[in-house]
Order: structure tokens, then C-alpha cells, then sequence
């Protein structure tokens, strides 16, 4: 594809769109004991785009389920469900709310917006680059977007940790979001 064509591709996104959970990935990558990696993600979500004809125009909201975490660990989740973690029972939801959309270029869209965990809100910035629309075989108009940007889980009040005897901790303070969208153009 052409820079020409994928320019104008990612300007032409104008209207209503709903994210499809089904399709789309709202994950996360913490360091474990220093030496792994751990994946989850959360299996419930919604959300929606509104984008004008200009894409300064574009409202983004997300609202995630905490109690949805899976890290393909039962004992783990429901660690992470805690106190020690997200409280979900007093914070049920992990919400996102754009403040600011930019292109970056013909294929970037430089999202800015406030993303509230436990309560606390913090501003964050997430490049996704613009994967490409179609018409799916029910003829539903598709599009997608993978971003990703990292965060201090301190930030948001998530502070529970163990020390290693050979230095380090059990849990990274650093998290990195990881976002992989398909949204369908409501008509």
C-alpha cells in the first residue's frame, strides 16, 4: 500500500465506531522475579470512537472489567483481584477517556488521554499504528489499531511487593499496556 492510499485511509475514518471485544486485545506485560515475563489481559471490556472529519475531533472511551484479569493463573488472579492489587470490589472498572488524538503519520495516531485505576487518574499517551480497515463477509465496516506504552503501576496506588533475597523485588513497578483494537463503524 501506498503512503498516499494509507494517508488517506487513516483520515477517512469519520463517524461512530464500537470496539469489539472479540476481537481486540486489552493486555499487559509485568517483570516477575526480576528474571520473566508476565501476560495477562483482561477478557471484558467495551468502548467506542467517535471521529469527526478531522481526527482532532475523536473521543475514545474504554471501560474494562477488573474482575475479568486473566493471567492464565487462577491463584494469580484472584491475588491481583485483592486489596494488595486492584480492589476490585471497590474499583470495579479500569476506565480510559481521550483528551487529545493526533496524527503522527500516515500510519500513526498519537492518542492522549486519562486513564483512572483504583480510583486515580493519570494521563497517558499511546501510539497505535493504524492496521488497515475492511469490509468483513457480513458486511461490517472494520478497522484496526495496536498500541502500546508503559506505566508505573505505583502511579495508581498498586504498591504491593515482595523483596528477593538476591536483590530486586517479586513484581515490576513498570507495566507495559498493550492494546490491539477492532472496531466496527456503527451505521
Amino acid at each position: 500500500m501506498s503512503t498516499q492510499t494509507q494517508s488517506t485511509a487513516l483520515t477517512d475514518l469519520a463517524g461512530t465506531y464500537t470496539i469489539d471485544p472479540t476481537h481486540s486485545r486489552m493486555g499487559f506485560t509485568a517483570r516477575h522475579a526480576m528474571v520473566s515475563k508476565v501476560r495477562g489481559s483482561f477478557k471484558e471490556f467495551e468502548g467506542s470512537v467517535t471521529a469527526g472529519e478531522q481526527l482532532a475531533d475523536t473521543d475514545i472511551a474504554v471501560t474494562i472489567q477488573v474482575a475479568s484479569i486473566d493471567t492464565n493463573n487462577t491463584d494469580r488472579d484472584g491475588h491481583l483481584r485483592t486489596n494488595d492489587f486492584f480492589e476490585a470490589e471497590t474499583y470495579p472498572t479500569i476506565t480510559f477517556a481521550s483528551t487529545e488524538v493526533v496524527p503522527v503519520d500516515a500510519e500513526t495516531l498519537r492518542v492522549t488521554g486519562d486513564l483512572t485505576i483504583k480510583g486515580t487518574t493519570k494521563p497517558v499517551t499511546i501510539d497505535f499504528e493504524y492496521a488497515g480497515g475492511a469490509t468483513d463477509p457480513f458486511g461490517l465496516q472494520r478497522v484496526g489499531f495496536e498500541g502500546s506504552t508503559t506505566v508505573l503501576r505505583s502511579d495508581f496506588g498498586i504498591t504491593w511487593n515482595a523483596a528477593l533475597e538476591t536483590g530486586g523485588v517479586l513484581v515490576s513497578d513498570k507495566i507495559t499496556l498493550e492494546i490491539e483494537i477492532s472496531a466496527i463503524r456503527n451505521v
